[in-house]
């Protein structure tokens, strides 16, 4: 991995993006954790209520399961507002629908910084992404165009919802092609903390090694280390807008 430059912060509002509850815990919320200490303005959107997410138990018991879960790990770093879209969990198309539905959060949130997950055909080490996350990751940097431009989803300046362009940076996490990155030495156990609010989630993973949430999550903020002065620190792949 090359060196990483630190994540700007010259941002006061952040709006992070995700598919499923817990793919925010792995990873991104040490950053999250350290921004909201600072006093930055961090929400969470999730596109599903991730109800296919475990094996043991049916989606309708499951959604809402996993959503005070996702809640419940997002105030512990300091995440006040979170939102779900209830696309379907397992299989989320990209397409228009999901683009004017990110579109619309765009502009109702306002942001400045964009957070979500990786978009690539494969993670770091050459695993292959799920459609969902690709789906959500690639509609997420077409809708931050999207919500900028008054005649796509024009629908969406009639319900109150006008047109956003002050998003100037989207940040990729579990990117293959990391550019940046956050220490999160001082906010690491937060991080812990946020992920191991998933309770049933990490019980229903087994002896999968993401089943421990500090185990695995040093192992992350491990590898990024190296390239960025051997801080523990989370990586970003950074887009401008």
């Amino acid at each position: 991995m090359e060196q990483l430059e630190a994540l700007p912060e010259d941002w006061t509002r952040a709006l992070a993006i995700a598919a499923h509850p817990d793919d925010l815990e792995y990873g991104a919320a040490g950053a999250v954790a350290r921004w909201t200490a600072v006093g930055k303005d961090v929400r969470y959107l999730m596109v599903t209520r991730g109800e296919a997410g475990i094996d043991g138990i049916a989606p309708a018991e499951c959604a809402p399961l996993r959503e005070a879960e996702e809640r419940a790990g997002a105030e512990l770093v300091g995440v006040e507002i979170v939102e779900f879209l209830d696309h379907r969990d397992g299989i989320i198309e990209y397409g228009l629908p999901l683009r004017r539905d990110l579109a619309a959060a765009i502009r109702r949130h306002q942001p400045e910084l964009v957070i979500t997950g990786n978009y690539h055909d494969s993670w770091p080490g050459g695993g292959w992404n799920t459609p969902d996350h690709r789906h959500t990751g690639r509609a997420v940097l077409d809708a931050v165009a999207d919500a900028g431009n008054r005649w796509i989803f024009p629908e969406l300046a009639e319900e109150g919802l006008q047109p956003w362009n002050g998003v100037r940076y989207v940040a990729v996490g579990g990117s293959p092609q990391p550019t940046h990155a956050v220490d999160i030495t001082g906010t690491f156990d937060r991080a812990v903390a946020s992920l191991e609010a998933h309770r049933a989630y990490l019980a229903g993973l087994g002896d999968h090694p993401m089943a421990s949430a500090r185990g695995f999550l040093e192992f992350l903020a491990d590898q990024v280390a190296p390239a960025f002065g051997g801080r523990r620190a989370t990586a970003f792949e950074l887009l401008r807008f």
